[in-house]
């Protein structure tokens, strides 16, 4: 055999002197070997011009090594992949996937069919499935526990529900929300977001029991349905300014984007942030900490989320047990509701 002549795995695996399967995980870059054996059967791959036939194995193998990955708006939703939020959870899935030699298909309910079983799965597009959401509880995911889908959601822990879920503790998030603009002295707190949502229905579950622990009514007239959006941020803040009877001093923002869009409403309006009206989000995107003022919010774990996601799908793969888990979160303070020290 000529040093330029490796046809096949085995023929790599002779010549490093290892396993075919080891050869196999290594040139998918899986972590699982160690690093040094890792980039030595590579390089002796690249040396003798041997690349993977990723259709000849996906056929004697029946997987595509990949993992679909679907964004769950709803329809009325003006949303986008582009929001911050999904955009650190979705790259924390792509790091994770590449670590573990899988790439991953990213698409949204607006361009797959209803029917996930067979646009993913019968159609060999992905071999498993990661979304995220779950919209206005939608009867989508419902269907695939049912099927003996491998797949996993970011989202809510529902009662009853037979899928695995991995999300914050929203409830608890909200509270701490909540519970700081009241230590600050707020009274008649705002709440913008849209409780058709699980997760922010859970966040609503939370601002109310931080009130009713403070002897606060919980008054329908401070909830503004808001999307997710800066631009629903801002007009929910346009909607409130409008009624001034209603005296708010503070607002709780299911989400930074909208928290900020309510922040430039404000500040266009001659409101004092947080003098007049404090706020506060959720998230904790990046640009909440350089705003001006800068946005107190509620930290989620979306880095670790991410990883617990793919961990858990593989191990569903590899037809092991897999578990709900509820990650802790963490508020943050900053200018945006910083009032007594």
């Amino acid at each position: 055999m000529t040093q330029k002549s490796a046809k096949n795995i085995a023929d790599i695996a002779r010549i490093v002197g290892v396993s075919e399967s080891t050869v196999s995980r290594a040139l998918n870059d899986n972590p699982l070997i160690a690093e040094k054996t890792r980039h030595k059967i590579q390089q002796v791959a690249r040396e003798h011009n041997f690349k993977i036939n990723a259709k000849a194995r996906a056929l004697r193998t029946q997987k595509t090594n990949v993992i679909a990955v679907v964004v769950l708006f709803k329809e009325r939703t003006e949303r986008g992949i582009s929001d911050p939020f999904l955009l650190d959870i979705l790259g924390a899935i792509a790091d994770e996937l590449t670590l573990h030699g899988y790439d991953m298909l990213l698409s949204n309910t607006r361009t797959a069919s209803d029917d996930w079983r067979e646009y993913y799965f019968s159609s060999k597009r992905a071999d498993g499935l990661i979304v995220i959401g779950q919209g206005e509880h939608d009867a989508r995911i419902d269907r695939l526990a049912s099927q003996d889908i491998p797949f996993v959601v970011w989202g809510a822990t529902l009662q009853d529900s037979q899928y695995c879920t991995v999300g914050s503790d929203n409830k608890m998030g909200a509270y701490l929300a909540v519970n700081h603009l009241l230590n600050q002295g707020c009274r008649q707190i705002a709440f913008f977001g849209d409780i058709s949502h699980s997760e922010m229905e859970q966040r609503w579950q939370g601002y109310c029991l931080a009130l009713q622990q403070a002897g606060l009514p919980v008054d329908d007239k401070l909830s503004f349905v808001t999307d997710f959006t800066s631009e629903s941020g801002y007009d929910s803040a346009n909607r409130l300014l409008r009624q001034p009877d209603l005296k708010v001093d503070a607002i709780f923002a299911v989400s930074d984007v909208i928290a900020l869009g309510a922040m430039k409403k404000l500040i266009e309006s001659d409101v004092r942030v947080p003098e007049d009206i404090a706020v506060v989000g959720f998230d904790d995107v990046a640009m909440s900490m350089f705003c001006h003022p800068s946005l107190t919010t509620i930290r989620q774990q979306t880095m670790e989320g991410g990883k617990l996601l793919v961990k858990k799908l593989l191990d569903k793969l590899a037809g092991k047990k897999v578990k709900s888990q509820i990650m802790d979160v963490q508020l943050i303070v900053r200018e945006s509701s910083r009032r007594a020290d």
